[in-house]
């Protein structure tokens, strides 16, 4: 078992391959939210690693992994044993990329994995509060179902106020606000997908840790995580970040 870089009562990161690390740790999350180096770059830490989503595999049923479209078409054959549910998109307030012949990039995708019946994958749909009350009629052949906007029957539909939160999801990037890593998370972005997928009190793992957003924004959120990192550097300064007494948004 190896040894902690940093824990506290909530939050633990290790230090190294998460290819090594996490059959080791012989652990089991309620969900993984993670975003992986896409290998879309030549950066030297743009490099994918082979394999991963096997190994993630092993280690839970549920996973939110940020990604490009050309990363997921390349790699698709590496997510054969999930299943996909659902995209969000992450919508940036700046744009990212340094491609000028092409639609200026301000997204990110974020997609929701799941193995095993979905009826037995824990999901928590997110709402947003309105502050409306609205009513009004619908057909539906007397079927009663709880949607969107509130119960439905074949007498009509009650809204409680409140709206399924959206899949474009606006969050301010963090180049502009002290980033650590260069592709690192805002809460603002990550605190839904976790409070989606894990059960207040459960395990979120993130094996791609980098500054330490999903352990930070996991913690905020009443859940424990565990976080793998491979570069030390980052591993610092997410050890730093997540022993400051006030953590950063």
């Amino acid at each position: 078992m190896p040894d902690p870089y940093y824990a506290d009562e909530q939050v633990s990161l290790y230090h190294g391959d998460m290819r090594e690390i996490l059959p080791e740790l012989a652990l089991q999350a309620d969900l993984i939210v993670t975003d992986p180096p896409y290998g879309d770059t030549s950066h030297t830490w743009d490099r994918w690693p082979d394999h991963w989503p096997t190994i993630a595999a092993q280690a839970t049923s549920s996973m939110w992994c940020f990604g490009s479209m050309r990363m997921y078409l390349d790699r698709a054959r590496e997510f054969g044993a999930w299943k996909l549910s659902q995209d969000v998109i992450w919508e940036k307030h700046n744009a990212s990329g340094p491609d000028a012949d092409r639609f200026r990039r301000i997204h990110e995708h974020a997609l929701h994995w799941y193995r095993g019946p979905w009826r037995d994958t824990h999901h928590d749909p997110q709402r947003i509060t309105t502050g409306v009350i609205e009513r009004g009629r619908i057909i539906n052949n007397g079927a009663k179902a709880i949607g969107q906007r509130g119960t439905y029957s074949s007498n009509g539909w009650t809204d409680n106020g409140t709206r399924l939160a959206a899949s474009v999801i606006r969050a301010r990037s963090m180049h502009r606000n002290g980033g650590i890593h260069p592709t690192e998370k805002p809460v603002g972005i990550l605190d839904p997908l976790i409070r989606y997928g894990c059960p207040t009190g459960g395990l979120v793992l993130d094996p791609f840790a980098g500054s330490g957003s999903t352990l930070d924004a996991s913690r905020q959120a009443g859940r424990r995580a565990i976080g793998i990192e491979a570069d030390e550097r980052y591993c610092e300064a997410a050890a730093r970040r997540l022993s400051a007494l006030t953590l950063p948004a």
